[in-house]
């Protein structure tokens, strides 16, 4: 029976319970000092002098022992802003960045709990692992500086390179192996079941509600991938969440900045040299959500991801999400080309903190990788640099703007006048061509590709298990050649680990396939119905292929020169599909 309290199916209910960290909800609006494993302040619901008010981080509850309110961050918002169940639900949807859905059943939520329950005995597995007897996870991560003390801060854990050890360990402790392949711990292959993560350390994704979402794990020895993470469920969802964050965040609250790096290592090396106001995005492009997230304990935001080539390409994307959620964002220049983590090892806090403090501000950071390709002593060049900076420009705030145009100006040796000129007939074209840039969208790309390949297509994004299609119709699906070589270049990128560098996709398809991939991308699968999917997809793709060839031979039935004996083949086939087909 359907559980829809105020028109919203359960699973809503309990994914703002799971997200929206209680302690940062009321921290908001009372002041809250840690007492012991619980918060204390001055009760919001009647006048105090001395803190009865307690809100509980573990439980996700608060308790006023003057007045005797309680309840749950649902139940808090309600009172405190006076809003029924519904409008406190939306308030909160809105502010984390959650899809509220209507209908629905109570065994949605029930899925996301047991998958937070086997995902918190999949971390203790992984953690005693670690600690209960030599192992190289043990060697590799003290080699690599970490303490003792950091390991069990972040639940540091082991998976060894047997093939069986957490599967056998959840099944023995009553869970269903196809469950743990949709949490993501398991993977199926001809019936068997088998650890996903194997022969690799293991850093446990928490979130700031202190529930565990998933896994990445770090290869020890030689091998592909680097780094492999949990597949997205209804559990994990990684635009939403940002690793280390349980940890760091009253740090970041006192900092009042947040510094963002982009692996799990680079976090947990900051941490222990005394870095501590430091988050990951999870080993993804920073997504809007994650800016909300951020946004609820900072405005200020220090961007420093690795100096190679696709780090540098993930901060310009990165300053464009933060900059669009009105967050003040910063970029640190690691030198040497190195990561965050092996710059604080080679020259430790205070340098790094130097860094940090002298972060380029946005505009300054993306004019000068703007400036990077050319040549400013070159006439040509320093024009085409002029125009690429003027794009930046215009996508800024309009007192930004003015105050680079200026920059611009004296940089170049062109007159303010002139530059002026040139940023307003800009604003102008782009103007006129908002209608066209617009029909070009809704038209960009008319195709014939099904429904179901496109689904698969987004389902090869996300996992590599479904760029493994079932023989009987591998020849039948991506025909056209647009579809194909997006298929091909997935597969040409594909070494088992998500996300996939987009970067390197769209090099190796052309614009046709970019139109495509960007189709693609804009589907929305929900984590746990990957498997779901994936299977309706299959079952269209054999349908159709049926439905072509009964066409076919209708075709070659009506061919008067047909012999008797190979008609009759043919319309015994044709039953047989119609068969299959209704069946």
């Amino acid at each position: 029976m359907a559980n829809n309290r105020g028109g919203y199916n359960f699973n809503n209910v309990e994914e703002i319970k799971s997200r929206c960290n209680i302690v940062d909800v009321i921290g908001r609006v009372v002041t809250l000092k840690k007492a012991g494993s619980s918060y204390k302040g001055l009760c919001p619901f009647h006048s105090e002098k001395t803190p009865s008010f307690t809100v509980d981080e573990g439980r996700q509850t608060y308790k006023c022992f003057g007045c005797g309110e309680g309840g749950d961050v649902i139940s808090f918002v309600q009172k405190y802003y006076s809003l029924d169940f519904m409008e406190a639900m939306e308030q909160l949807a809105k502010e984390y960045g959650i899809e509220l859905k209507t209908g629905g059943n109570a065994s949605d939520g029930r899925q996301s709990k047991e998958f937070y329950e086997i995902n918190r005995l999949a971390a203790r597995f992984f953690y005693k692992a670690l600690r209960e007897h030599n192992n190289p996870g043990y060697t590799y991560m003290r080699r690599r500086g970490m303490t003792d003390e950091t390991l069990n801060t972040f639940g540091i854990g082991y998976a060894d390179d047997e093939w069986t050890s957490l599967t056998d360990h959840l099944v023995e402790q009553g869970y269903d192996p196809k469950k743990l392949v949709e949490v993501g711990l398991s993977s199926e292959k001809d019936g068997r079941f088998y650890d996903k993560f194997r022969g690799r350390v293991i850093f446990p994704i928490i979130n700031t509600g202190s529930k565990v979402i998933g896994f990445g794990g770090r290869i020890i020895a030689d091998g592909e991938p680097k780094y492999l993470n949990s597949r997205e469920s209804s559990a994990f969802l990684k635009r939403n969440n940002l690793y280390g964050l349980n940890v760091t965040k009253d740090y970041v609250r006192k900092e009042n900045r947040i510094i963002l790096v982009e692996g799990y290592m680079d976090v947990v090396s900051l941490y222990q040299a005394g870095v501590r106001n430091v988050s990951a995005s999870l080993g993804t492009a920073l997504t809007d959500n994650q800016a909300r997230l951020i946004k609820r304990y900072t405005s200020d935001v220090i961007l420093s991801y690795d100096a190679d080539e696709a780090g540098q390409k993930a901060t310009l994307r990165g300053l464009d999400v933060l900059y669009d959620e009105d967050l003040r964002a910063k970029v640190l220049v690691v030198t040497d080309g190195k990561d965050p983590d092996e710059f604080i090892k080679a020259k430790g806090r205070d340098a790094y903190l130097e860094l940090a403090d002298s972060a380029l501000p946005y505009g300054d950071y993306k004019l000068m990788k703007a400036e990077e390709p050319y040549d400013l002593n070159n006439s040509e060049q320093k024009l085409k640099y002029i125009r690429d900076a003027l794009k930046i420009l215009r996508g800024m705030k309009p007192v930004e703007a003015d105050m680079y145009l200026g920059m611009l100006a004296q940089k170049t040796g062109i007159s303010e006048q002139a530059i002026r000129q040139e940023f307003e007939n800009g604003k102008v074209n782009k103007s006129e061509n908002a209608l066209g840039s617009a029909i070009a969208r809704e038209e960009e790309y008319k195709n014939d590709i099904s429904e179901a390949e496109q689904q698969l297509l987004k389902l090869m994004l996300l996992d590599s298990d479904y760029t493994k299609l079932p023989d009987d119709i591998k020849d039948d699906v991506f025909s056209d050649r647009v579809s194909s070589g997006l298929y091909q270049a997935i597969l040409a990128e594909d070494k088992g680990e998500r996300p996939l560098n987009m970067e390197r996709i769209t090099d190796q398809i052309d614009a046709e396939g970019t139109q495509l991939l960007a189709l693609v991308m804009s589907k929305i699968i929900p984590g746990d119905r990957e498997s779901e999917i994936f299977e309706d997809c299959i079952r269209f793709i054999r349908l159709q292929k049926l439905k072509k060839e009964e066409a076919h031979i209708r075709a070659r039935l009506r061919d008067q020169a047909l012999g008797k004996e190979e008609a009759a083949k043919l319309m015994q086939r044709q039953i047989e599909i119609q068969k299959l087909i209704k069946g």
